[in-house]
């Protein structure tokens, strides 16, 4: 016989699992600190690459101030310059992420609590029968 109540139950874990747990089941898969380190070190990856994306680009448009005062720059000053510029901007970027994914984590996981206990609640009702 079908028990409304569990059909009820399982249409509301059906519906968390196409909208929000589309994001938050891969998620608790992870360990935190797992988490956290892969998208923090994802992170740095995509700063180093678009940092270099940008220095190269404004290289090649002050292309002509370059090539007229190639004599007179300190290359290792600005070779310096440049690397203190990119590990400031990394240092930023990985501290927002560390933030920014703690807190998805943390998010996540309060968020699968409920599902969690819909799911104990549906295995004790097939449990009694």
């Amino acid at each position: 016989m079908l028990d409304e109540n569990r059909i009820r139950l399982m249409a509301r874990m059906a519906s968390y699992e196409e909208t929000e747990g589309k994001k938050t089941i891969p998620i608790a898969g992870y360990f935190r600190g797992d988490y956290v380190t892969f998208n923090v070190v994802m992170t740095a990856i995509s700063v180093t690459i678009a940092f270099a994306l940008l220095t190269a680009a404004y290289i090649y448009y002050n292309m002509e101030t370059f090539i007229a005062d190639i004599y007179k720059l300190d290359i290792e000053g600005m070779a310096r310059r440049i690397l203190s510029i990119y590990l400031i901007v990394l240092g930023v970027f990985s501290v927002f992420a560390y933030f920014f994914y703690s807190w998805k984590y943390d998010r996540a996981k309060k968020s699968l609590h409920g599902y969690h206990q819909a799911l104990r609640k549906l295995s004790d009702s097939y449990d009694e029968e």
